[in-house]
């Protein structure tokens, strides 16, 4: 664990630095050690922990962290919860697939199939709620962002950027390319976890148009 970095967020967070064990970690802390943290905020390459100031003082709550590296999950608990995910692409749902396909000098066809050919991973929820960033595509789909952001995206929309899927779980602005929609509810105000997606879920993208 010699990449394992810990900094203190003001005067009532940590914050690991775990280059690609972020989303085990956090699983670390929130199962073994929930307890201890008021909040668990993983990121891609970090996550982020809240702690309560009379609770624990900053060296209790780093010695805390620091003992829940070496705690290994039980038996179960390092098989990540996989969702599948029927995605109509292209066309309206997806306006700019045909656009990153020829960029791409690839059929769109071909583009797709990359796309549902190997689970992804979500490594975060940001920067609109419950907006998923999932990692595991290759990174020869070589995807800018648009040069225009839209104001208005729809939830349950796909978006792809280098190496990266993004899923829109609400309606919002943003500035991913959009390569297709999905009809799941991703959202559910009345469910004691209201989002769908959550960090360390597997995800399986399935052509909702194939034959």
């Amino acid at each position: 664990m010699s990449n394992t970095l810990i900094t203190f967020c003001g005067d009532d967070a940590l914050r690991l630095y775990v280059p690609d064990r972020a989303t085990r970690f956090a699983r670390v802390c929130q199962l073994e050690a929930s307890g201890c943290w008021a909040e668990v905020v993983p990121g891609r390459r970090d996550i982020t922990v809240q702690f309560d100031p009379h609770a624990h003082t900053p060296d209790e709550a780093m010695q805390i962290l620091t003992t829940a590296l070496h705690v290994p999950l039980q038996h179960g608990q390092e098989t990540a919860q996989t969702v599948t995910i029927p995605v109509q692409f292209g066309g309206e749902e997806g306006p700019d697939l045909a656009s990153i396909a020829a960029n791409l000098n690839l059929t769109e066809d071909e583009v797709v199939a990359r796309l549902v050919e190997h689970p992804l991973q979500v490594d975060m929820l940001g920067f609109t709620p419950g907006f998923a960033y999932m990692s595991g595509l290759t990174d020869d789909l070589e995807i800018p962002r648009l040069a225009q952001p839209r104001q208005q995206v729809p939830g349950g929309s796909i978006g792809l950027i280098t190496g990266q899927c993004g899923l829109y779980a609400l309606p919002g602005p943003g500035g991913w390319p959009i390569i297709g929609r999905t009809t799941l509810s991703l959202f559910d105000a009345r469910a004691e976890q209201p989002f769908r997606l959550q960090p360390g879920m597997r995800v399986t993208l399935v052509d909702a148009g194939a034959p």
